[in-house]
């Protein structure tokens, strides 16, 4: 997912993806401990988009307030 995809969505969306991808994250980490991963690259992929989503909503939220943080 690329930032500009994620900057599309609203935060009520965002947070929801959020939920979903950490969900995904703790399965992926359960397979990868029994070796049944078919793409090992997934995991990091899956890391890297929670981490676009949480700054993303740390800029909206920091917006919101009028600060910059």
């Amino acid at each position: 997912m690329k930032a500009e995809e994620v900057r599309e969505l609203d935060s009520a969306e965002l947070v929801h993806r959020l939920g979903e991808l950490r969900l995904e994250q703790f399965r992926l980490r359960f397979r990868s401990g029994i070796m049944q991963l078919e793409n090992p690259r997934l995991p990091r992929e899956v890391r890297r988009d929670i981490a676009r989503i949480k700054t993303i909503l740390h800029e909206r939220r920091a917006t919101e307030r009028g600060g910059d943080e």
